[in-house]
Formats: C-alpha cells, structure tokens, sequence
C-alpha cells in the first residue's frame, strides 16, 4: 500500500472513530444507559400538550411525541423505555434542554432563526398563525382595533415580541400583559382585564373550547406571522435529530398524523368535557404531511 493510501485509510478511520464517539456521547447513549427518555410536556398547551382529569400528558404533539419514543426504542433495541415526563414553561424550555434535563420537548415551540442559535429542531409538526381571541361584542376586528387597549400574550413567546414591535411601530398605546401561560392568559381575557389574547391560532382555539360561554368569542385579525412548530432536542448531535426527524416523518406520511389531528382538532375531546375545536386543518398543514420538512420559515403562507 502506498504511502497516500495509507495516509487515506488512516483519516478515515479517524472520520469513523470520531463518529461513533459523537454518538457514544450524545442523547442515544444517554438514553440507553439511563432506560429513560426525558420528555419535556406543556401544562396547559391545548390541544397539543396539556393534562387531563388523571394527571396524565396528552395532546396532538404529545402524540408526535410518543412516535418518536417508539422510533427509539426500535433504533436502540430495547425491551423495555421509561418516559419520564418534565413540566416546563414557555422561559425554562430552552435551558431545561441545553443542560440536559429533557432530551427533547414537543408541546407548542416555535421554531425560528434566533432559537436554532441555542437548539435543533425536528421535521415541522404544526403551522399555525398568531391572531386575537376576543369577546364577540368588543368590536375588535383587527390589529388596528387595539389601540389604547389593554391586551393580553403568553410571556417568552414569539406573539409577546411581535406584539411588542408592533405596539412600539404602530403608535397602538398598548397596554400588553404578559401571563405566564396560555391558561393565565385565557382567564385575563374571559375576567374583561384584557380585550384581547394574542397567541397562535391553534392555541387560542383551544383556550377558546375551555369557555362555556366559547360561542360568544372569536379568532380575529390577520396573521402577523406563520410559525413552524417543530419539537426541540440539543445542538451538534446529527443522530438523535437524524431518528427524530426519520420518526416525525414516518408519522405523518403514514396518515396517523391527520387522524390525531381529528381526534383533537375536529372532534369531541373527553379530556375537556367533550368540547369540540372544529379547527379544521389549513393548506399548509396538509402540504406539510406530504412533504415533511424543518424548514423555520413557511413557504406560501403569507
């Protein structure tokens, strides 16, 4: 063998052996070692991640959640995986994935430029749009209708910046509150201190089936921005979002996707009384289970 030749074999047993030491030191081998996943859940996330009478997690995205368990399980061999469920917060979320408390969260996360700096995130699970939830007799039909008003948001999220640029560029005059959940949020509204919630249309939906007087308010005003929901894990660790996105994809392209979709979004739900959403899927939803992407920024949405 040549001197070049042994030179090539030799920095590519370096190129593997630096491989498998990314795994043996990533989420995979931490999660074989332990027998456990750490998932990261939502409390009041509806319909995606939130509890029911039992205390127990479910939701849309806990659903996609469970897939990739199962994608996990079935890469790693594994007779038997503990899920050990974590609460977190729209502000904790990312810290809580950067040290290694959860391995990943999928609940209603955003993923966007700025979050890809501190997290990975998988092949997009939900699109949505950020409008208001308001009391039919507010008048409040747009943006614009705010002005002077007080207004209500989830604190750490992408609708609390947004509503913040948009205050100090319009001139509005606002008067934002930030709760510290979607649920705090709901009742500022439904208790007359706020006019208004602006949130992802998705979730106001769900806080909106949580009203008995739900008839009389509406999901208002046109988008200021189309989110990708995707779920979050740590950076620089290719295999583990490699399964996760391969697991995200399956799940949709399989057609379990838009049948859990239903089962949340179209249909009775008997963990909130048997109210019904009746949010029916949008375009790009039904775009992206045919193509699953990671892409931050939604194409055609606008």
């Amino acid at each position: 063998m040549t001197l070049s030749k042994i030179a090539l074999a030799m920095c590519c047993v370096g190129l593997m052996a630096g491989a498998a030491q990314a795994q043996e030191s990533g989420t995979l081998k931490k999660i074989k070692d332990t027998g456990v996943i750490s998932l990261g859940n939502r409390e009041s996330s509806i319909p995606f991640s939130f509890y029911d009478n039992n205390h127990n997690v479910v939701g849309y995205a806990n659903d996609v959640a469970m897939a990739i368990v199962a994608e996990v399980k079935k890469e790693l061999k594994l007779t038997k995986l503990d899920v050990k469920q974590t609460p977190i917060t729209s502000q904790n979320r990312i810290p809580l994935v950067q040290n290694g408390t959860i391995d990943i969260e999928c609940g209603s996360t955003t993923n966007n430029a700025d979050r890809q700096k501190q997290a990975a995130f998988s092949n997009t699970f939900f699109i949505i749009g950020t409008r208001l939830l308001t009391k039919n007799s507010s008048g409040i039909k747009d943006f614009a209708d705010l002005k002077g008003k007080n207004v209500v948001t989830t604190a750490g999220t992408t609708s609390e910046r947004l509503l913040r640029e948009m205050d100090q560029k319009e001139k509005l005059g606002l008067s934002i509150i930030s709760a510290k959940d979607h649920g705090e949020a709901a009742i500022t509204l439904h208790s007359g201190r706020a006019v208004a919630f602006m949130m992802d249309d998705a979730l106001l939906a769900g806080e909106r089936a949580k009203f008995k007087d739900a008839k009389d308010y509406s999901i208002v005003g046109k988008p200021q921005s189309y989110e990708a929901y995707g779920c979050m894990m740590r950076k620089d660790d290719p295999a583990f979002k490699k399964l996760v996105d391969k697991a995200v994809a399956d799940y949709q392209k399989s057609g379990q996707a838009q049948k859990d979709y239903a089962k949340w979004f179209q249909q009775p739900i008997p963990a909130l009384g048997g109210v019904n959403m009746d949010f029916p899927p949008s375009a790009e939803m039904a775009a992206l289970w045919k193509s699953p992407n990671d892409n931050a920024d939604v194409q055609g949405a606008k």
